[in-house]
């Protein structure tokens, strides 16, 4: 059974009311506030970070297009096509990113298979999977590639 897709818009925010941070919005909703609420509901309350938006400034990710279509290398373990959806709220990716995988399914982008890699034990499984119309996904790309490297 096909579900209707997501819808996946950018916000522009500021680390340190200085450097641009694009915060993932699906359906409107901040992708942090998001991860948030499932972790608050499944009882992750250990000692953790904050999610923040990706930081291009901070962290080579190459052209947003590509990256966000999971076409670069992977920066944390092995598994192709995984990014860091959410860098940590102090703008760098390695201190507490919200992991996930973008697959290319047809005429849909689906963003799955999310982790937190500094607490391994952490089910997310009930998270997501997100599925974005491929055309729609790539409109909201091309709008925030610009503020990525391009060479």
């Amino acid at each position: 059974m096909l579900t209707m897709p997501h819808t996946l818009t950018f916000e522009c925010e500021y680390v340190n009311g200085q450097t641009l941070a694009l915060m993932p919005c699906i359906d409107g909703i901040r992708l942090a506030d998001l991860v948030a609420e499932f972790e608050r509901a499944n009882d992750f309350n250990d000692p953790a970070g904050g999610y923040g938006g990706i930081v291009p400034a901070y962290f080579d990710l190459g052209p947003l297009p590509d990256y966000f279509y999971g076409w670069r290398e992977t920066f944390e373990g092995d598994q192709p096509g995984e990014i860091y959806a959410l860098f940590c709220d102090c703008g760098e990716p390695g201190c507490w990113p919200l992991m996930a995988h973008v697959r290319i399914e047809g005429e849909r982008v689906l963003w799955d298979c999310f982790r937190q890699p500094h607490r391994p034990n952490r089910d997310y499984s009930g998270f997501g999977p997100f599925t974005f119309d491929q055309t729609e996904y790539l409109l909201a790309i091309e709008k925030i590639a610009p503020f990525g490297i391009t060479d």
